[in-house]
């Protein structure tokens, strides 16, 4: 497998999404009651905050190339 370089905003805009997935599935499973509108912010949090990181890391990066 060819190796790639680390993206933590795919990270973080996974694992926000994830867990919008685990509120469903434990709202479909009868653990917990949901409200409908929960996951909205849940959603467009993580987003949000998986741009803040990529353009963090995008930054980063770019500084670093600029150096060496």
């Amino acid at each position: 497998m060819l190796r790639h370089e680390f993206q933590p905003g795919k990270l973080v805009a996974g694992v926000f999404l994830t867990l919008a997935g685990v509120i469903y599935a434990g709202d479909a499973g009868g653990a917990w009651q949901t409200p409908w509108f929960v996951v909205i912010p849940v959603v467009t949090g993580g987003l949000c905050l998986a741009g803040a990181v990529a353009s963090v890391t995008h930054a980063v990066r770019r500084r670093r190339t600029e150096r060496g």
